[in-house]
């Protein structure tokens, strides 16, 4: 006689093999829930890390741009843009960079700095319109300035 014959004779029942129904969905609903709990919050942190890391870029950038004013006397034209920090302008005799170790980065959201010299807020504006590319906001959409 077999172990699980004793068992069942005894009125013993086998453990049961694998999960019913009932318990799966049980399972799924409690991941559903803690995914839409977590999810969203997880989501708006992204959000807050690329306003952090624009701003960290737009101080970095501010900073090439000191440099490249010490060293030329002047800050890039508007036309010459924040590509002069990475490539030495033909027109510049002055230059000693590059003052950045790599291109100048694209915006969190894929778009270029805007860079304007002379500014309308100082000697240069340096700028990003954040996540919906249009002036104004809050949050993520916000501004996202040099001034």
């Amino acid at each position: 006689m077999t172990f699980t014959q004793v068992l069942s004779s005894s009125g013993i029942r086998p453990a049961a093999r694998g999960f019913t129904l009932l318990e799966l969905l049980v399972v799924l609903v409690i991941i559903g829930l803690l995914a839409g709990y977590v999810g969203p919050k997880f989501f708006a942190q992204i959000g807050k890390s690329e306003v952090k890391t624009a701003t960290a870029q737009i101080d970095a950038l501010g900073k090439a741009l000191d440099q490249y004013r010490l060293d030329t006397g002047r800050y890039p034209s508007s036309a010459q843009g924040l590509d002069a920090l990475f490539n030495r302008p033909s027109d510049e005799p002055r230059w000693w960079g590059p003052y950045l170790r790599k291109a100048v980065p694209a915006d969190p959201w894929g778009r270029p700095y805007q860079y304007r010299s002379p500014g309308q807020h100082g000697d240069f504006d340096l700028f990003t319109l954040g996540k919906d590319g249009r002036e104004g906001g809050d949050g993520e959409n916000q501004d996202i300035t040099s001034w």
